[in-house]
């Protein structure tokens, strides 16, 4: 996930998963690209709670703004992102689902460029998978 996580010009600088229901994915994304103005240097923090594993189908989680130590910021959006992978036989398809409790919690992530910066991830690791059949 260090390779392709987060939109463009940021960086994944800190990555702990234990893929297990009930244990967590804590990261940390910063934005290393000058040309992004204010937000060079800045650090966005999660926290994911895995909900439901059914491998290799479905992963669902909650997903939380955190900080360094994983206290979640109760002030921002929740979401449950529910994850279907799909055997296209030479493939998989990836569709991803996220819900908000609310529709003003969706519109605060989508304030924040929550659209954009999720396609460019869904982007990065296709380049990445590519850049990784070609060697």
């Amino acid at each position: 996930m260090r390779h392709w996580w987060g939109p463009r010009g940021w960086e994944v600088t800190h990555c702990t998963v234990v893929l297990r229901p009930g244990d967590k994915w804590h990261y940390c994304m910063k934005c290393v690209d000058r040309n992004q103005g204010d937000f060079h240097g800045m650090e966005s923090w999660g926290l994911a709670i895995y909900d439901e594993i059914v491998a290799p189908e479905r992963l669902v989680y909650t997903d939380y703004f955190s900080d360094a130590e994983e206290a979640m910021n109760t002030d921002l959006p929740t979401s449950q992102t529910t994850l279907i992978f799909v055997d296209l036989g030479d493939s998989t398809q990836i569709i991803s689902c996220s819900m908000y409790g609310t529709e003003d919690a969706l519109k605060t992530v989508m304030d924040m460029g929550m659209l954009q910066g999720i396609t460019q991830t869904w982007d990065r690791l296709a380049e990445h998978l590519a850049a990784r059949r070609e060697n």
